[in-house]
């Protein structure tokens, strides 16, 4: 048997303490959890090493509820808890384990249709994969409308009509634009690779989404600051929060780009950040500014999990100690952060600090070309929309009218 696999060592306790994650409560509460597994494995002779997966835990979690009369599901969160957190700390001493959870399946094959439409749009329209996999699974929801009978190099521009009026009714103005717009890519595909002699593409007739047609919405700078304030940086939790805070609403960062963030960006003798926006790809480097650099040195060093399996600058709280993958859990940072300072706003997504950053920057007087370059835009256009004057400076430039 492993060392470690029988008890808890003093070891895996340091670990713990290390990756700064778990009260003496939490502690304590483990131990209970673990020895109770252990207990299981031993009266049924199991062997605890093979054990100590999510499919291990998931099956001592059923026998434990049904033994002791107690709800399954409640039983299963904490006994996970307990055992990935104690399997983290093995393998972090050096024992070999397991996988933790299962294998995932593997995508689904598309058609060879999709998977060549798919491979089109990488290498001739240059589309990220983010992009491609939007415009396949709609392209397949209107294959799934035409029926199986009829080839969708068949389809008539009566079935584009009907499947977009029908996802207008469903969706709203904005998805079902993309849909038809996805449904133009489609089309062009197919008169480019000579399924079809008649371009369809100029005739899809899709909700109108004009560029800009609303101004970003922004807070005033005097929230932010107090949301960035009101943060308790004597707290693991409250470390990494303000520097993550901080760098949206000091650089516009959106949640993507503070998502994959790494440690390996941050280039501490150039004092520059590496950056890559998600949507475009486009790279950029930014000045580490002094603010920024004694919070983000104040979480790597106090805040950030000691023993963490990945490079991700900021990571949840819980072990694995993974980074964050959606923008949701930004955004209820954003909200818990925004509610303890008393700020409230309709408006609370994770752009709000990417716009906030522009409109200040505009007050301060920077150039569209300045504020395009720190957003990482590629195209001028796409900073005009941030652009947009207060009605206060427009009295100040206002001219005199003659009488």
């Amino acid at each position: 048997m492993p060392r470690f696999i029988s008890r808890i060592d003093p070891a895996v306790e340091r670990i713990w303490r290390e990756n700064r994650s778990m009260t003496v409560r939490s502690i304590v509460v483990y131990r209970h959890w673990i020895r109770r597994f252990v207990e299981y494995c031993r009266s049924r002779r199991l062997d605890i090493h093979s054990q100590l997966t999510l499919a291990g835990v998931r099956t001592f979690a059923r026998w434990y509820s049904r033994k002791h009369q107690v709800q399954a599901q409640r039983t299963f969160w904490m006994a996970r808890s307990a055992m990935s957190t104690w399997a983290l700390a093995l393998k972090t001493l050096g024992e070999t384990l397991p996988e933790w959870s299962e294998p995932t399946a593997p995508p689904p094959r598309h058609s060879p249709l999709l998977t060549e439409f798919a491979q089109h749009l990488h290498e001739v329209r240059g589309n990220l994969p983010r992009t491609i996999h939007k415009k396949i699974q709609d392209i397949q929801g209107f294959i799934a409308s035409i029926g199986p009978r009829r080839r969708p190099q068949d389809v008539r521009l009566d079935d584009i009509d009907a499947y977009l009026v029908r996802c207008r009714k469903r969706y709203a103005r904005v998805t079902a634009a993309g849909i038809g717009s996805s449904i133009r890519s489609f089309m062009r595909f197919l008169l480019a690779t000579g399924r079809t002699k008649m371009d369809l593409a100029p005739l899809v007739t899709a909700p109108v989404v004009r560029r800009a047609e609303r101004p970003h919405r922004a807070m005033p700078w005097e929230d932010v600051q107090r949301i960035l304030t009101s943060i308790d940086r004597s707290t693991v939790s409250g470390r990494r929060d303000y520097a993550l805070l901080l760098m949206m609403s000091v650089y516009g960062m959106g949640a993507g780009e503070v998502i994959h963030l790494t440690v390996d960006d941050v280039d501490w003798r150039a004092q520059t950040l590496h950056v890559v926006r998600p949507k475009t790809g486009a790279e950029f480097s930014l000045p580490l500014l002094p603010v920024v650099a004694r919070a983000l040195s104040s979480y790597l060093r106090d805040g950030r999990p000691a023993h963490a399996q990945t490079r991700h600058v900021f990571l949840r709280r819980r072990a694995p100690f993974k980074g964050f993958n959606e923008a949701g859990a930004i955004r209820g940072i954003l909200h818990r952060r925004a509610r303890q300072a008393g700020v409230t706003a309709p408006f609370m997504g994770t752009h709000v600090l990417r716009h906030t950053h522009a409109c200040r920057q505009m007050d301060l007087g920077a150039s569209p070309k300045v504020i395009g370059d720190i957003l990482g835009h590629r195209d001028p256009d796409s900073t005009s929309a941030y652009l947009r004057v207060p009605t206060e400076r427009l009295r100040e430039m206002a001219l005199a009218v003659p009488r």
